[in-house]
């Protein structure tokens, strides 16, 4: 094991761009129970290899949908094939347990209990493998060491259920050596197959706009940022070489295509625009920042057709009804 650890991180970090994308990885399956009443479940399932949806989970068959063309690494079918019977094997164990001890745990239906377990790379070296349970999003036990721990958070259900898991001395010995032998390995296999797709770069595109903002003689300026990978980006509202500190950024969002977009705004005094631009950050373009000035003329026609459309169709709208009057 160790031998192949040393081997494909050698590959992995050997010359190429983007190295620290492998230097801290993680790999995690994640499965959301929802127990409606006792004869009623439904689940959903997914695999990340970090932000990188890879798998998703097939709740009739215990089966997984690749969705990507390495998200299998370098294992074979037949050992796929393998660790989703002992996955399905474990969830139908742990449904059952969740029923049986409901009641006893303070479990009221319905409920939603989730799944975590993975394994990670945290600078260039791979860490023991986890396994946590929450309880409608709070954590209960996680799994250390052939051993259920409960969460401070967890409180008195937690203890419990570490009680019980804590019995199957065997299995938990089991369910340690699978996953520290399994885990790691796939993670690593991952990086491997999938370098290529994992360390691409990605130029983003980035535009403005501005609107009509709620208040006197004020204007909301929008910077969008879209198309970019990897997911690390930085843009910012500037007035000259000073960051503006009153921008508000939305939520880094995945597009169809893998890659990301965003959002960025900032709120002033119509009479205060000059000298703005939007700045950004990213590794794609190799320290050539894209910025964006407001007052230039491209931007300018973006920023006046944004605030005269809506004139333009109450216009158009107003003169339809007089015409028929």
């Amino acid at each position: 094991m160790l031998f192949l650890q040393i081997s494909l991180l050698a590959v992995l970090f050997r010359g190429g761009d983007n190295e620290d994308a492998f230097q801290d990885q993680i790999f995690r399956i994640i499965e959301i129970l929802s127990l409606h009443t006792q004869s009623f479940t439904q689940s959903w399932g997914s695999g990340w290899l970090g932000e990188m949806q890879i798998k998703s989970w097939k709740s009739n068959s215990g089966g997984f949908i690749s969705l990507r063309p390495w998200s299998n690494g370098n294992f074979s079918n037949k050992e796929i094939i393998h660790i989703e019977v002992l996955l399905q094997r474990f969830h139908n164990e742990f449904l059952h347990l969740l029923h049986k001890h409901a009641s006893e745990w303070m479990l009221e239906y319905p409920f939603e209990v989730q799944k975590t377990l993975g394994c990670e790379l945290q600078s260039g070296k791979v860490k023991l493998p986890f396994w946590r349970l929450a309880y409608q999003g709070s954590e209960l036990p996680s799994f250390q060491n052939n051993t259920w721990v409960p969460s401070p958070e967890g409180g008195t259900r937690a203890q419990q259920m570490c009680r019980l898991f804590n019995q199957y001395t065997v299995v938990n010995k089991i369910l340690q050596w699978r996953m520290s032998n399994t885990c790691p390995r796939f993670l690593l296999g991952l990086l491997d197959a999938g370098k290529a797709d994992l360390q691409r770069q990605v130029k983003p595109e980035a535009w403005l706009s501005t609107r009509p903002n709620p208040g006197p003689d004020h204007l909301l300026l929008v910077c969008y940022v879209s198309g970019f990978y990897p997911k690390p980006i930085s843009v910012m509202w500037m007035r000259g070489e000073q960051a503006q500190q009153g921008s508000q950024q939305s939520g880094i969002l995945p597009n169809a295509d893998g890659t990301w977009y965003l959002r960025i705004f900032l709120d002033v005094e119509a009479t205060e625009t000059s000298g703005l631009s939007c700045r950004v950050t990213h590794s794609s373009l190799e320290g050539q920042d894209i910025i964006l000035y407001l007052d230039n003329p491209s931007s300018k026609g973006l920023i006046i057709l944004a605030v005269m459309l809506p004139l333009l169709l109450l216009l158009t709208g107003l003169a339809f009804w007089l015409d028929t009057l």
